[in-house]
């Protein structure tokens, strides 16, 4: 029987490659009428980089991202607290890439219906309900625009890769609530403009209360290129930060005061958010960790199951490291809730450890730390935290998120084929 997958994204999709790659039978519900390249950008890291090139897609990806090749961490003053390379200069065996989230989209979207058929993904038609059967499950599908009937659907399982605000998450925890908020809201926006450092850097500046995040994500091969950034601004515990839109339109006159004194010789902060092509407003907000993502015939997946604060550059991989682990147990181990629960079994801790790093900002805390020991900038770094400390931080995290570099090349594929 086919699997159902509730949701295109990044996750949704990657399932669906997946399913194909190892012909399991699977159709893909996505709730807006069409897709269109939303977002801006995102970094996906080596160990799921791995993934979409066991995919055969290694080309396309290539074509569409920049190959990250170091992050760099720096001071509210521009000093520089801990820079490292990234992807096949550090020892990966797969890069990292810088690429626009929505174009990744498209791409796995386009290629999907290119191998599998036109009737892979169905459009306009969201989730409402479901019910298991004897030997299977049946959900029923409706326009969420007009709330006109989509038809019921049978299949063997229900994956809900259906984002953050899940309609499936919702119905197995109804309890939940809102998303969690922690105070921070993300500004971001992407601005044309000169290369700076290694030209395919990850620049991480300030603290928590002011923190601005930037990278490259298109070469314009005339020494500028689109850098992609994000602005954090912590705001008062009063902030209703329910009123804010998902999505909406910023204005940099709401949060530039807080990044007024990054110039740098090597980057001016305040520039990139004057003359950006566009700056879109959202609160930082995950969910808590689930005690269980599977019920029956049915599983969470992606963002639906594990949403986490965008530290780390996690969120994205981690939705593709659920979606080939989930395939391979639904070959491995039948399509089933017995899949379902291996899947949970191998994947939900680690993740939502993940949450909970995130929330105490992750490899990102270095910058408390150092602008609480100097507030006013520092000589040398190393009078305010060592080497030793910087690389503690660094690899901890990496473990944590599965992308430490010895262990990724030493591992075997996910999926066998």
């Amino acid at each position: 029987m086919t699997v159902l997958i509730a949701g295109a994204g990044i996750g949704g999709l990657v399932l669906g490659h997946s399913l194909h790659q190892l012909g399991v039978p699977f159709r893909i519900f996505e709730a807006v009428p069409a897709l269109r390249p939303m977002g801006v950008g995102i970094n996906l890291q080596p160990h799921a980089v791995r993934e979409i090139y066991d995919l055969g897609l290694e080309a396309e990806i290539d074509a569409l991202g920049l190959r990250t090749e170091e992050v760099g961490y720096y001071s509210a003053q521009g000093g520089e607290i801990w820079r490292e390379p990234r992807g096949m200069l550090a020892g990966y065996k797969w890069p990292q890439y810088s690429i626009h989230r929505g174009k990744l989209q498209m791409m796995l979207y386009d290629t999907l219906v290119a191998r599998a058929g036109g009737q892979a993904v169905i459009m306009g038609a969201a989730l409402k309900e479901w019910r298991e059967t004897s030997d299977g499950i049946e959900i029923e599908l409706e326009d969420r625009d007009t709330g006109v009937s989509r038809g019921r659907i049978a299949g063997s399982v229900l994956v809900a890769a259906d984002g953050i605000n899940s309609v499936a998450r919702a119905k197995l925890y109804p309890d939940e609530g809102a998303a969690h908020w922690g105070g921070v809201m993300m500004w971001r926006g992407v601005t044309r403009a000169p290369n700076y450092a290694s030209g395919r850097t990850m620049a991480v500046i300030g603290q928590r209360a002011a923190k601005f995040v930037c990278y490259p994500i298109q070469d314009f091969g005339d020494c500028t290129c689109l850098i992609n950034w994000i602005a954090d601004r912590q705001m008062p515990a009063s902030y209703d930060w329910r009123e804010q839109d998902w999505n909406r339109s910023g204005d940099a006159s709401d949060f530039i005061d807080g990044f007024e004194g990054m110039v740098f010789d090597w980057l001016d902060v305040p520039s990139l958010i004057r003359e950006a092509e566009g700056i879109w407003e959202y609160p930082m907000v995950d969910r808590h960790p689930l005690p269980k993502w599977s019920q029956g015939r049915v599983t969470l997946l992606g963002d639906a199951a594990h949403a986490m604060y965008p530290i780390g550059s996690n969120g994205a991989s981690q939705a593709v490291l659920d979606a080939r682990v989930l395939a391979r147990e639904l070959r491995d181990s039948g399509r089933g809730p017995q899949a379902l629960l291996r899947y949970e079994e191998l994947r939900r801790q680690a993740v939502n450890a993940l949450i909970l790093a995130n929330r105490g900002d992750g490899p990102d805390k270095v910058l408390d730390i150092v602008a609480h020991k100097a507030p006013q900038g520092f000589g040398a770094v190393d009078d305010v935290m060592s080497r030793a400390e910087l690389e503690e931080v660094a690899g901890t995290y990496k473990k944590l998120a599965g992308m430490d570099v010895a262990g990724l090349n030493a591992r075997g594929p996910l999926i066998p084929i």
